[in-house]
C-alpha cells in the first residue's frame, strides 16, 4: 500500500517514523511550509533523511498541486496534525482515502484548541479520535478513538506529552492496519452532540482572580504550557505555569484584596483568589523566559501588598 504522510511538527515526525520502522511503503510526505528564517520542519527533516520526496504547498487548492499528489498514485493518505485547510478533492484522490488524527473524542471539542478546552471546563476524560476527514472542520466519519482520563494536576502538556501523543501515534498504526486489512469503521458522528471551541490564546488567558479556585486552577493547567495563563503585575504581564491551590477553610484563608500578594517566600509567592490563594512557584516575565518564582522574587523584588491588576 503506497502511503504519503501529510503533517508537520514531533507528531508527524513520529508517525512518519513509526511507520517506517514497520516497513510501510512510504511514497512522499507533504509537510507545512516554515515561515522565514524558521527552522526545517522536524518531519520534513526526517522525511529527508529518509530520502522520501518532501512537497510543502502552501494552498492545496491550486490544480497543479492536486495533479502533483495524484501522480503519486497513493493509496492512503496519512494525515498528523494537518493546519492547512485541504479539500475533499485532495483528501479523496488516494485509492483508499486519507485518515486523520484529532486530540479528542469527535464530535465533542472540534477545532485547533481541543486539548486545553477539556482541562479548562473541567472534564474528568478526554481522548484522541482518528477520523475519515471530509470538507467540514473535525466532521468526517470516526474509524476509532481512545480515551484518557484527566486528573485535578493535569496541564495540557501532561495529557499531550505524556498520553495523547504516543497513544496517538499507536492509534495512527492500528488504523493503517485497519485499513490495509479492508476493515476499517466509518462511523458518523452525532451532531447532536458536536461542540467546536475556538483557538486558546492570550485573550481566554487571562487570570481573573475574582473567580473560584478551581476555575483559575483548571485555566492555569490548561494553559500550561500554551498559551500560558496571565496576568498583570506592574503594569507588565506575568504569565503563571505552576501555582497550587489552597482553598479557603475559614475567612483567614481569603484575607487579603483580590489579586493580592500575601505571602512571599523562599520558593514562592501567594496570591489571594475569590474563595482562597495560590501558591505561584514557576512564571514567564514579559519579555522573558520561564523561571521559578523564586528567581523572580529576587529579580523583581517582589513584596507582599503587591497586587496584579
Amino acid at each position: 500500500m503506497r502511503i504519503v504522510v501529510h503533517g508537520q511538527q514531533a507528531f508527524g515526525k513520529a508517525v512518519l517514523e513509526a511507520l517506517l520502522k514497520r516497513g510501510e511503503n512510504v511514497v512522499a510526505v507533504y509537510a507545512a511550509p516554515e515561515k522565514e528564517g524558521a527552522k526545517a520542519d522536524p518531519l520534513k527533516e526526517a522525511a529527508l533523511a529518509a530520502k522520501l520526496p518532501v512537497f510543502q504547498p502552501d494552498s492545496y487548492k491550486k490544480p497543479e498541486v492536486l495533479a502533483e499528489f495524484k501522480a503519486l498514485k497513493p493509496d492512503l493518505q496519512v494525515m498528523a496534525f494537518v493546519t492547512l485547510f485541504v479539500p475533499e478533492e485532495f483528501l479523496n484522490a488516494p485509492t483508499k482515502g486519507s485518515i486523520q488524527y484529532h486530540p479528542s473524542l469527535l464530535p465533542a471539542y472540534r477545532g485547533a484548541s481541543a486539548i486545553n478546552w477539556p482541562i479548562i471546563k473541567g472534564e474528568k476524560e478526554t481522548g484522541l479520535s482518528i477520523f475519515w476527514p471530509d470538507n467540514g472542520l473535525d466532521t468526517g466519519d470516526v474509524l476509532l478513538q481512545k480515551k484518557t482520563p484527566i486528573s485535578g494536576t493535569d496541564t495540557l502538556g501532561t495529557v499531550y506529552f505524556d498520553r495523547l501523543f504516543p497513544q496517538g501515534v499507536e492509534a495512527m498504526m492500528e488504523s493503517v492496519d485497519l485499513v490495509k486489512a479492508g476493515k476499517a469503521p466509518r462511523i458518523k458522528q452525532d451532531e447532536s452532540k458536536a461542540t467546536y471551541e475556538g483557538r486558546c490564546g492570550p485573550g481566554n488567558a487571562k487570570i481573573d482572580w475574582g473567580k473560584p479556585w478551581e476555575q483559575i486552577d483548571r485555566l492555569i493547567r490548561g494553559c500550561n504550557p500554551a498559551p500560558g495563563a496571565w496576568a498583570t503585575l506592574d503594569g507588565k504581564t506575568l504569565k503563571i505555569f505552576d501555582a497550587k491551590p489552597l482553598p479557603a477553610k475559614d475567612p483567614k484563608g481569603i484575607a487579603g484584596k483580590l489579586g493580592e500578594i500575601v505571602a512571599v517566600e523562599a520558593d514562592g509567592f501567594t496570591v489571594v483568589c475569590a474563595d482562597g490563594r495560590f501558591k505561584v512557584t514557576r512564571v514567564q516575565p514579559e519579555g522573558g523566559k520561564k523561571i521559578d518564582a523564586s528567581e523572580f522574587i529576587t529579580t523583581a523584588k517582589l513584596a507582599t501588598g503587591a497586587r496584579f491588576t
